[in-house]
């Protein structure tokens, strides 16, 4: 039976985070508000007002709980993470606050699967505690997210590797402390199998970053999103993280579980704005009434209540699955189609929810006066974050369409003339 039910313990954890994400993630996001300030160490004023949060939230025992037991984490499963999720996605500060924060969350959790010993108290233990960041340098400037189509390459020097070539859109690299490559080690095998990833500390020389992109509503400069060139980047054997061709099955390892988190924020996002809106029909009046009072309104907030429950329920049962595949309960790859819809699903929800909570705050919706004009920023991020939408829609088609038997005759299987001809072959009498 599929259950999404909690034990009372962890409920009053979860009102905890509840009051805790507004009374003071959502104050952080006032006082120190951008895209990138929550990874900048060098920023004294923010790491200092952060500090004694990180503190209730680790006598809490809410701090860095997305791995397992099995990589040393407190196993809370998927749907427990879920709904820690949803808490967090109110505040941009928030996963910052609960050391959960992307994309360190995915690179330590490759790190504990992948990651010799020696790896691990390098990277993983600092990025766990919160003294650094980090980066995923994955994608290309000519081929987006497909490693097909990547040309940055490793080679072998001797006993180290030298990378070359370029990535881009790689979020945080000029805060980060090391950065996790994926390169091309042998062009000649399957396309899955050219590609392995290297720990690549920040100041190694040869990483020249060619410029800072922003996003919609950064000023210039302010951007996070780097556009790196690896030049001879030397690197030694044992940097490597995993073994040689595996890059593809590293990447694969730290996207589900973050697509699950990505989803249930999104829902915590939209949950806030949704709040927004029903706040915003009972205290405005346009001809005589309440803007709550208006039929057209009114289903406005119907149809974003729907779709919001709607992805919430679709997110934890992707979530519920996955903690019966990892318990062996369900085979492996169980999750893999529920992951796609929750990947495609959460983009549109965000679109048409912050989209109406924008209408009904009118002007002042625009602006940056509320939350929403940021929220809206980052729909199409959503849409691009972890493989674009359509690839996904496509993907998910695919395998769909993969064990379907077409008709055996010209007319389709369930057609109602050719039923109802074998029904009367096969009853006579009725």
């Amino acid at each position: 039976m599929i259950d999404f039910s909690v034990e009372p313990d962890f409920q009053a954890k979860l009102d905890w985070m509840n009051a805790f994400v507004r009374a003071e993630c959502e104050v952080m996001d006032l006082l120190f508000p951008g895209q990138g300030i929550m990874y900048d160490m060098s920023h004294a004023k923010a790491r200092a007002h952060l500090a004694p949060l990180r503190a209730q939230v680790k006598r809490q025992g809410l701090w860095a709980c997305h791995l397992g037991p099995h990589l040393g984490g407190p196993g809370y499963g998927q749907v427990k993470l879920a709904l820690m999720n949803e808490v967090l996605g109110r505040s941009s500060w928030a996963p910052t606050v609960f050391g959960t924060a992307a994309p360190d969350t995915g690179n330590s959790e490759i790190l504990a699967m992948f990651g010799t010993e020696a790896q691990k108290a390098r990277y993983l233990k600092p990025l766990l505690d919160g003294e650094i960041c980090s980066c995923f340098s994955m994608t290309e400037p000519q081929g987006g997210s497909d490693p097909t189509h990547f040309t940055c390459a490793a080679t072998r020097d001797g006993d180290d590797w030298l990378i070359n070539g370029e990535k881009w859109f790689i979020s945080n690299a000029r805060y980060a402390a090391f950065h996790i490559v994926m390169a091309v080690t042998d062009q000649d095998a399957p396309p899955h199998q050219r590609m392995s990833m290297f720990l690549v500390d920040s100041g190694t020389p040869g990483i020249e970053i060619l410029r800072n992109s922003g996003v919609i509503g950064e000023e210039e400069g302010a951007g996070s999103h780097a556009y790196i060139r690896y030049t001879d980047v030397r690197v030694p054997a044992d940097a490597m993280l995993g073994a040689p061709g595996e890059g593809f099955k590293v990447a694969q390892a730290r996207l589900g579980g973050g697509r699950i988190h990505h989803a249930m924020r999104t829902v915590g996002r939209c949950q806030r704005a949704l709040e927004m809106m029903m706040e915003r029909a009972v205290s405005r009046h346009t001809r005589g009434r309440r803007l709550g009072d208006h039929q057209f309104v009114q289903g406005l907030i119907a149809d974003s209540v729907i779709e919001l429950e709607q992805l919430r329920l679709l997110v934890l049962k992707t979530a519920w699955t996955i903690d019966a595949v990892e318990a062996g309960r369900l085979p492996h790859g169980g999750a893999r189609n529920l992951i796609a819809m929750s990947k495609i699903s959460m983009a549109k929800v965000m679109h048409d929810v912050i989209g109406r909570a924008q209408q009904m705050h009118g002007s002042l919706g625009l602006t940056t006066e509320t939350w929403l004009a940021q929220f809206w920023a980052g729909v199409q991020a959503l849409a691009f974050a972890d493989g674009p939408t359509d690839a996904h829609r496509s993907q998910l088609a695919r395998v769909l369409l993969k064990d379907v038997k077409p008709a055996e005759s010209l007319f389709p299987s369930d057609h109602t003339l050719t039923r109802l001809a074998a029904a009367r072959a096969k009853y006579p009498d009725a």
